[in-house]
């Protein structure tokens, strides 16, 4: 590796972790308050945040096993991810994994091919559903100065997992809106958010999530979170048509806000530390680590990540 591409790589991990770190306080943060989702501010104000450490979920340690696929070899290779979905699984079974997801990570270990795994979920069709979007952001993060690879790594990374087009769609429209984040952080707050809107719409493939992303873009940001959710959806379905689209505009409402951006997103309700997850993986990465308040990275619990 000469010094020039050492450097690159380096620069990719960097910004990877630093979404990762989002990413993970955003999925703790989300999880910790869910059962008050919508009057998580009144209750942060009148109680403050709980001590830590911040639990996280699947989440993040999906996430994790992305940033360790990028760190040891550059791109996803979907047989290595795979096991590393696995290992991880099996190593804390009670984060709070899906019953799809249990299904498929149980027969990978015990030697499955995710491709017949994969393809089998919901009687053949493939998962819809919003995991393989909640996992992304650090994946666009690395791949951020290559929207053409940031749709082809992201396709590889949901594959695995969620084999359906909208399943897939929802993992390429969160990888580019990370990308787009990193890439319009020095932008004006406007121009960031138009650029990011037509970057999403422009790559994600057709279909509900792209459709519900361009409903999205109609929606005031101005509008309640609470209000925007019952246009959009946020997560109840807990597939990627009800839960992206929310998501993207909860981040790029609060481009320059992590903190507001997670209560804004709570406020919203549904698959709340998904919606959290992916929101602040995005966020994050225009604000950078100085705009994360540090007492909450300090609250939530240590990543056991193995990066080379």
């Amino acid at each position: 590796m000469n010094h020039t591409t050492h450097s690159n790589r380096d620069l990719s991990l960097q910004r990877a972790l630093l979404s990762l770190d989002g990413l993970s306080l955003g999925d703790a943060f989300g999880q910790m308050l869910s059962t008050c989702a919508r009057s998580a501010r009144r209750v942060i104000e009148r109680d403050g945040l709980p001590p830590g450490p911040w639990w996280h979920t699947d989440d993040t340690q999906m996430a994790m096993a992305i940033v360790e696929e990028l760190s040891d070899h550059g791109q996803i290779a979907a047989d290595s991810l795979a096991h590393r979905f696995a290992r991880r699984y099996q190593d804390d079974t009670g984060r709070g994994y899906g019953r799809g997801a249990r299904m498929q990570l149980e027969e990978i270990a015990r030697g499955a091919n995710w491709r017949e795994t994969s393809m089998a979920a919901f009687s053949g069709r493939g998962s819809k559903g919003n995991g393989s979007a909640m996992r992304s952001a650090p994946l666009g993060a690395w791949f951020a100065d290559n929207l053409g690879k940031v749709v082809s790594e992201s396709y590889q990374s949901s594959v695995v997992t969620h084999a359906h087009a909208e399943g897939i769609a929802g993992s390429v429209a969160v990888s580019l809106a990370a990308a787009m984040a990193w890439n319009t952080r020095l932008s004006s707050l406007d121009d960031a958010r138009q650029a990011t809107w037509e970057a999403v719409l422009e790559h994600t493939p057709t279909g509900e999530t792209h459709e519900g992303i361009r409903k999205a873009r109609l929606v005031p940001l101005e509008m309640s979170a609470e209000n925007a959710a019952r246009i959009l959806g946020s997560g109840f379905l807990v597939t990627a048509p009800d839960t992206v689209p929310f998501a993207i505009w909860c981040a790029i409402r609060h481009l320059d806000n992590y903190y507001e951006a997670l209560v804004n997103t709570l406020e919203g309700d549904g698959d709340c530390d998904t919606n959290c997850a992916i929101v602040g993986g995005i966020v994050t990465l225009r604000v950078g680590h100085e705009g994360i308040p540090p007492l909450c990275l300090k609250s939530r619990e240590p990543l056991d990540l193995e990066c080379q």
